[in-house]
């Protein structure tokens, strides 16, 4: 069924520009094209909003009757209407013959000044511009927007959460049943590694019609790299790093957690640590609300960690907490709002990890993620997984 969205208007915008429409160019692994038209195609299309709120959706003849069942746009277009078989001809080029499409297109909407994302393409811009169009490069439209998530969104994103905690319980309960054999965790005799825990993790996740890269399962010392995805066999009494952040290969929206886990007896140092960062996670709950800036959130996580006496990152510290406190999750992994030093205001419906950490190389990281859904009055948290360092 045919989705429609009017909340789409971006006119204003497009007079504070002085310009006549928006243009956009690219594929559906474009976010915003897809947030745009909820229309998916491997090959490249284009969207446009003009000042007198008019949508096309331009795209190759073959996909004509996908796109008038699936996107949010009525108006479709194709290539062509607009002769694109002749102009290949004419030009013997692809991609100038497409730029001529355009050129067409806009032409005939009286649109000559037109707004385009930064990451608009450079030979199509120019390709505009050697046919007389102004082209103008401004932040996306539609970014901040996709920062306050309807019920629908949440629910796409809920159910990748629950594909997320599912394969973040296979990897536990993995460590969980490990024998230790001389430092090394063993499962079912063979040494367990990071990439074993990785490969049930992606199993599981396609059971739910997710994927994820990049996941991280790091251990030991050098899982104070925030980012390092883990490499060889896991061993006892260190922590262990577990970051997924998969997406859903239907709708295209993304979860996103951590856990760090740790087989056998903590030092005191490491249990310290784990402790404080939960304590700042939740120092971090207690500010979340519609009209709280992202610096207070962030602010009560440093102050926290200061006051146990680990360094942070508001004195630039290059250990302890070392990262901003989370980031929006959507269509995205990481989309706005970015939850550290600035001033930008929650609202209802944006979508938060909150991921404080430390990190110390001669010990090892710790990191607890949680995402949650600013609500009226406050938050929801739509992570459910437990939180046990021991295992």
């Amino acid at each position: 069924m045919k989705q429609t969205n009017t909340s789409l208007d971006i006119t204003e915008i497009l007079l504070k520009n002085k310009t006549d429409a928006f243009l956009m160019a690219g594929d559906s692994h474009d976010s915003d094209m897809y947030y745009s038209t909820h229309f998916f195609a491997s090959d490249s299309f284009s969207y446009l909003q003009t000042k007198n709120k008019k949508e096309i959706l331009l795209v190759t003849e073959m996909e004509r009757g996908r796109a008038e069942i699936e996107s949010r746009i009525s108006d479709i277009r194709t290539m062509q209407d607009y002769d694109y078989r002749s102009k290949i001809k004419a030009r013997g080029d692809h991609a100038l013959a497409y730029s001529d499409c355009l050129a067409e297109l806009l032409q005939k909407e009286g649109v000559r000044k037109i707004s385009v994302p930064r990451s608009f393409p450079l030979f199509t811009a120019q390709s505009l511009k050697e046919e007389g169009f102004s082209v103008m490069p401004i932040k996306s439209p539609f970014k901040e927007m996709r920062t306050r998530k309807d019920e629908t969104e949440i629910e796409k994103i809920e159910h990748v959460q629950e594909a997320c905690e599912h394969a973040m319980g296979s990897a536990v309960e993995m460590i969980s049943n490990a024998i230790v054999q001389d430092g090394a965790l063993y499962h079912r005799g063979y040494e367990l590694t990071s990439e074993i825990v990785r490969e049930a993790i992606d199993h599981k996740l396609l059971d739910f019609g997710c994927d994820a890269e990049d996941t991280i399962v790091a251990c030991g010392k050098g899982s104070s790299n925030p980012h390092w995805a883990g490499e060889g066999v896991l061993s006892a009494r260190e922590p262990i790093v577990i970051d997924i952040f998969p997406r859903s290969k239907k709708n295209r929206y993304f979860a996103d957690m951590s856990r760090t886990v740790l087989k056998g007896e903590p030092s005191e140092e490491l249990a310290n640590m784990y402790d404080a960062v939960l304590a700042a996670q939740n120092a971090a709950f207690e500010h979340i609300k519609p009209g709280i800036s992202c610096s207070e959130v962030h602010n009560a996580v440093c102050d926290v960690f200061e006051g146990k006496g680990y360094k942070t990152i508001r004195d630039d510290a290059k250990v302890g907490f070392i990262h901003t406190t989370g980031h929006g999750v959507g269509l995205d992994i990481h989309e706005l709002p970015g939850v550290g030093d600035n001033d930008t205001v929650l609202e209802k419906g944006n979508v938060i990890t909150v991921e404080p950490g430390l990190y110390y190389p001669e010990l090892g990281g710790i990191r607890i993620e949680d995402m949650v859904v600013v609500t009226d009055n406050g938050y929801e948290n739509l992570t459910k997984f437990e939180k046990n360092f021991v295992v």
